[in-house]
């Protein structure tokens, strides 16, 4: 160990004022001692306004489930962003993120992102991942929710020809549909999985106001075990479906429904909220409204706020409260203690606020 550090140190004097990390990042792109990076290997449209984006992360990634999510960081104009985006490639192989156009990092990495470019990363988490042991599926998605179910399905669909999998995929229309032909070729292969797309343009929303429809859709879906990934009013009437449907009388291996949400609801301000946000750490100070969360105003700033979720779930953003009162977004409430931890993503200014960051 002491032979180690004498030569790191040697090797700090001939690279000053570069770290050698820094000089062996000119040679491979993904190496870093301080920040787990990707170099992107592909990018691939998938709609007018979506793109695969795939990568090889470098040392210290861990290799992802299907169905997780990744925090994915991006620079603009000199300031690093972090979003969260499902993972969409099998589990086993590099991974890949399918993003949807909406906002200014998500619209960066679509229009701009081109192989070779470098993304920094954070490991794979979430929950919403395939059941341990076989039994029947039932994949309800809308939008951009079908990005972490189709990792699901690349991953047990072409493996497990006998998997019995049923999907409803909502779109606005054919051209909106992300991964049609691809879901298209699968379900022609292996008999066991059934495509079923909902165009909204056509037909209207999918009523989940009482079990008629889902049952002409699939009619044993009471005996599946259900995932769903899409908008919350979405999530909501399927959730509440369930809840009325597919609970009473059922066995605990039956009728489950695994939700994946992309946000949360979040209640607001009241108008006399906000105040002074002081980032001490970063020695900056930012006037904020008590609408706009916390994490939100940070990375406006320029600061590097740690985050995952953004919507209240992984507890990712928690960082300590030196002073200030905050509001809980989703609930109204107002509270703050020197050295509480709290949730940035989901917080926002109840008055001058002084954060250690």
């Amino acid at each position: 160990m002491i032979r180690l550090r004498k030569l790191a140190r040697a090797a700090s004097l001939l690279t000053t004022p570069l770290a050698p990390e820094d000089i062996l990042s000119l040679f491979n792109p993904v190496f870093s001692a301080r920040q787990l990076r990707g170099v992107v290997t592909r990018v691939v449209p998938e709609t007018a306004d979506s793109a695969t984006i795939f990568f090889r992360p470098g040392r210290g990634w861990q290799a992802h489930r299907a169905g997780q999510w990744a925090r994915i960081g991006v620079e603009l104009n000199g300031v690093r962003h972090w979003r969260s985006y499902s993972l969409s490639a099998p589990a086993g192989e590099d991974p890949a993120i399918t993003v949807t156009d909406m906002g200014a990092v998500s619209g960066t990495l679509v229009r701009t992102t081109k192989p070779g470019d470098v993304l920094f990363l954070a490991p794979p988490q979430g929950d919403f991942v395939l059941p341990e042991h076989p039994r029947p599926l039932l994949m309800l998605t809308a939008g951009s929710g079908i990005t972490p179910v189709m990792s699901m399905v690349r991953t047990l669909v072409p493996h497990r020809p006998d998997a019995d999998v049923v999907l409803i995929h909502t779109a606005r229309t054919a051209a909106d549909a992300i991964f049609r032909e691809e879901l298209a070729e699968l379900a022609d292969q292996f008999p066991n999985f059934k495509v079923t797309h909902w165009f909204t343009g056509e037909r209207g929303r999918l009523d989940f106001s009482s079990a008629a429809g889902l049952d002409a859709l699939c009619p044993d879906w009471r005996d599946r075990a259900a995932y769903a990934c899409g908008p919350e009013g979405f999530l909501d009437a399927a959730e509440a479906l369930w809840e009325s449907e597919a609970a009473p009388g059922t066995s605990d291996t039956a009728a489950t429904l695994t939700i994946e949400r992309f946000s949360t609801s979040l209640a607001g301000g009241e108008g006399h909220d906000g105040g002074l946000v002081t980032f001490e750490a970063s020695d900056r100070e930012v006037e904020a409204d008590g609408d706009t969360p916390l994490l939100d105003v940070g990375e406006d700033a320029g600061v590097l706020m740690p985050s995952g979720c953004r919507m209240g779930i992984c507890h990712s953003c928690l960082i300590p409260l030196r002073a200030g009162q905050i509001r809980d977004l989703r609930t109204g409430e107002v509270h703050g203690e020197p050295g509480q931890l709290i949730q940035t993503c989901v917080s926002a200014a109840a008055g001058p606020v002084n954060l250690d960051l």
